[in-house]
């Protein structure tokens, strides 16, 4: 058929998912044009049009954007060259859809890149925040948003049948074929929680336990995600969980858009599902873009992790308090449990040196936790931060050794 489809997103980190879609829209006979908008990596696959050129576009370079270092900057550069190169594609070839998918970050570009096709051109994005407040994203346009369930991390029994559908779903938009190409096994399933700056620690944790056998479900924790995971705790269909990225606590106590609810955290003790608890990204609370975030917190420190997410530092005292409801939480648990605690820092922004790094938030964080905590709960204080290996090699272990261990008692 004439006429292309257009991928956007980043394939450094998200190239196994968007190989996974473009196989399924070409399989239906439909051309595609990939542009890639990751700066982390080298893409899996090579794509028609470089994040070299698309960090051009957006008034920057590549080799300057790695070089800072800055995630914020980053993002906003590429969203404006995507939608540059959006439409520079419309000029030069016949765009018949869209297709994109991502976490805040991956959505914030997509999304500006498909603002700038016409209405009427068929647009499909997957985006973990597609359950709440998608006004930023789809503005007048008419894009398709679908929630992801799970964080997009890696093709599972989950992820493969979620963008199947979008796949399809555009395909059907685009020419009306509803083929199907669904990724099936009977690995258990193991449900993790991730946000993009505990990434490092969970990619690391999801190759391991994948390697030992389980089909793991990375969940994006902005209140959406952690609510999908502890409702497929009690649905049955989760047989252990790593909790690694907690944030939605601190979002419940302060106020933050990415709220899971007061219950958050307990399903898995209640289902007696084996877990391991982590405090990642317990160092901030997640608002809209910065004219949102409300007055009352004027004097507070901000990190502009994109353009449509606004991260604010939480307190000492906000710390003691997220340790106390999380050692609460986890001491209800009729099920094996152990924390994992990384004195190094809890996510990339709290290490030494960057924004958000503060040992006194830490240490009130570890204070709280063990004036709550059940003495007879294993907690294990590592020196490194989250995303050092020792932290993701121990939770990796540790949920294996438990889910072992249950599994031996069942039998």
């Amino acid at each position: 058929m004439s006429g292309k489809v257009v991928l956007v997103g980043a394939l450094d980190t998200k190239g196994e998912e968007y190989l996974f879609v473009k196989n399924i829209l070409e399989s239906q006979n439909i051309k595609t044009i990939t542009v890639n908008t990751g700066v982390l990596d080298q893409p899996l696959y090579t794509p028609d049009v470089a994040s070299d050129v698309v960090a051009r576009a957006g008034g920057s370079d590549l080799n300057t954007l790695v070089k800072s270092n800055d995630r914020g900057n980053a993002v906003a550069v590429m969203t404006k060259g995507a939608k540059v190169i959006m439409e520079q594609l419309m000029d030069q070839e016949e765009v018949v859809g869209a297709f994109g998918m991502g976490g805040t970050a991956g959505t914030t570009v997509a999304a500006s890149a498909m603002q700038a096709l016409n209405v009427g051109v068929p647009k499909i994005l997957v985006s973990t925040v597609a359950s709440g407040n998608t006004r930023p994203y789809v503005g007048v346009k008419d894009i398709t948003m679908m929630y992801s369930v799970i964080d997009i991390a890696g093709i599972n029994t989950l992820s493969s049948k979620i963008l199947s559908n979008a796949a399809h779903s555009l395909a059907g938009m685009v020419q009306g074929n509803k083929n199907e190409s669904v990724v099936n096994n009977d690995k258990p399933m193991i449900g993790m929680t991730m946000f993009g700056v505990t990434t490092p620690c969970c990619t690391q944790i999801r190759n391991k336990l994948e390697g030992l056998g389980y089909d793991v479900l990375v969940f994006h924790a902005t209140g959406s995600g952690g609510l999908a995971m502890e409702e497929l705790i009690r649905a049955g269909f989760i047989k252990g969980v790593v909790d690694a990225t907690t944030t939605e606590l601190a979002d419940e106590l302060v106020g933050g858009v990415f709220s899971a609810g007061p219950d958050r955290l307990l399903a898995a003790g209640e289902c007696s599902i084996p877990q391991v608890v982590s405090v990642g990204a317990l160092d901030m609370v997640n608002f809209g873009p910065r004219e949102t975030v409300p007055d009352k917190f004027s004097d507070r420190q901000f990190y502009q992790h994109n353009p449509t997410t606004t991260l604010m530092r939480t307190t000492v005292q906000e710390n003691r308090e997220l340790g106390r409801q999380l050692g609460g939480k986890v001491s209800k648990a009729t099920s094996p449990v152990v924390v994992v605690f990384p004195n190094g820092g809890v996510s990339m922004l709290d290490t030494k040196g960057n924004d958000f790094d503060s040992p006194e938030a830490r240490e009130a964080l570890l204070q709280g936790m063990k004036e709550t905590l059940r003495t007879d709960i294993p907690f294990i204080e590592l020196e490194e931060d989250i995303n050092d290996a020792v932290v993701a090699n121990t939770m990796a272990d540790k949920i294996h050794e438990l889910i072992k261990a249950t599994s031996l008692k069942e039998v």
